[in-house]
């Protein structure tokens, strides 16, 4: 099964850079997309926000970067346990 995501987003909100118990940097993120898209045939304004995560060097590099800015990600979803929610775990990410 393929469990790939590509999104082109910005950083809404970003919480401060943490570590694990392993000692391995973490980041905590939301991410807001905006677009139109063609569904069914008519556009459609589309808007999600986004829980988002990035482990060792992403997450330092994306400590680093200002909010509000537009970003193309790359990674995977998935269910953190206890939980009902999807996070996005960043895996990569370019400037958009």
């Amino acid at each position: 099964m393929e469990n790939r995501l590509v999104l082109s987003a910005s950083i809404h909100e970003r919480a401060p850079l943490r570590f694990t118990p392993s000692g391995i940097a973490a980041l905590d993120l939301r991410l807001q997309h905006d677009s139109q898209q063609v569904e069914a045939g008519s556009p459609r304004k589309v808007q999600a926000c986004l829980k988002a995560v990035a482990f060792g060097d992403l997450a330092h590099r994306l400590a680093r970067q200002a909010p509000e800015s537009c970003w193309r990600f790359q990674g995977f979803l998935a269910t953190p346990r206890n939980s009902r929610s999807v996070v996005f775990h960043i895996q990569d990410m370019q400037q958009d």
